[in-house]
């Protein structure tokens, strides 16, 4: 088990406010936040700055996104899937923050979740999907994987 820590990130300041910690994490589980470019909390979304591993400590420097909106209607996902991390694939358009659900998969196993997180392309809907971001949301419990259709 580790630590995580996701610190306050604000440009020309020498100070990250701790923010959120984990005291007892998996590693497994700190790697699949580290890939993700956003993190849902409490209402209130956050963009990753960067990540970085200190003596005993992994840490995640977050800012509050200031043109990402959270969508309350969403909910959780599908209570009928099997138990495991949920991975959302959603389609990514422009100039909307309602993203359509193309797909929801479920992994027993958090290297199989990791691998589809930091794939640049995902296969769902008869479509070939590319990746435009990725966030963990744990308002709603699941991984959201941003994408559009491939050309």
């Amino acid at each position: 088990m580790a630590r995580l820590e996701y610190r306050l990130y604000e440009e020309g300041s020498s100070e990250f406010p701790l923010l959120y910690y984990y005291d007892r994490i998996e590693r497994d589980e700190i790697a699949l936040r580290f890939a993700c470019d956003y993190l849902v909390k409490e209402g209130t979304v956050y963009e990753k700055t960067s990540n970085a591993v200190e003596d005993g400590c992994y840490v995640i420097y977050i800012k509050q996104a200031e043109d990402e909106k959270i969508v309350p209607f969403w909910g959780k996902p599908d209570g009928a899937l099997p138990e495991g991390i949920k991975l959302e694939l959603r389609e990514y358009r422009e100039f909307t923050t309602d993203y359509r659900l193309v797909h929801t998969f479920s992994f027993a196993d958090s290297l199989e979740a990791m691998l589809h997180l930091s794939a640049n392309y995902l296969y769902a809907d008869g479509k070939e999907w590319y990746r435009t971001s990725t966030e963990i949301d744990e308002d709603r419990e699941t991984f959201v994987f941003y994408a559009e259709p491939s050309a």
